[in-house]
């Protein structure tokens, strides 16, 4: 059940995302639906956050643990850059099924990932599914 908290959450921080850092027209981060009503907007949503969380689960931890030494000379800096390349994935796979996650420029993919991550910080940490719950207390 958590689980799909988590990917609906993350749903809304990618629709806030793309309203931030897109804006109005087709600049920045954006998507595109799977039918121009309300419900393809929000189907298009959960997939894309579901994509988002597997790309993030499987291809994710390979990236962070290769790149190991360029988080410690950066400070952690290099974190963005890597979530970049994950928005960027996922916007190539989108593009793949001709619905989902459009980037203009990988610069775009970083800023959408900054913002993105702050977005869903701030809602799992709200509705208290940031963290595992401790069964012994």
């Amino acid at each position: 059940m958590r689980i799909i908290i988590r990917v609906l959450v993350n749903a809304f921080a990618l629709w806030l995302t793309t309203l931030i850092v897109g804006g109005p027209g087709q600049h920045g981060i954006w998507i595109v639906p799977i039918q121009d009503d309300t419900w393809g907007n929000i189907a298009t949503l959960v997939l894309v956050a579901l994509v988002f969380g597997l790309v993030n689960a499987t291809l994710g931890k390979v990236v962070r643990f290769v790149s190991i030494p360029l988080y410690i000379l950066t400070l952690g800096l290099f974190g963005l850059i890597v979530n970049g390349i994950m928005i960027a994935v996922v916007a190539w796979l989108s593009e793949l099924a001709g619905f989902g996650l459009t980037v203009e420029t990988f610069w775009w993919g970083v800023l959408a990932a900054l913002v993105l991550s702050i977005l869903a910080g701030i809602l799992n940490g709200l509705l208290g599914t940031s963290k595992k719950k401790d069964d012994r207390r």
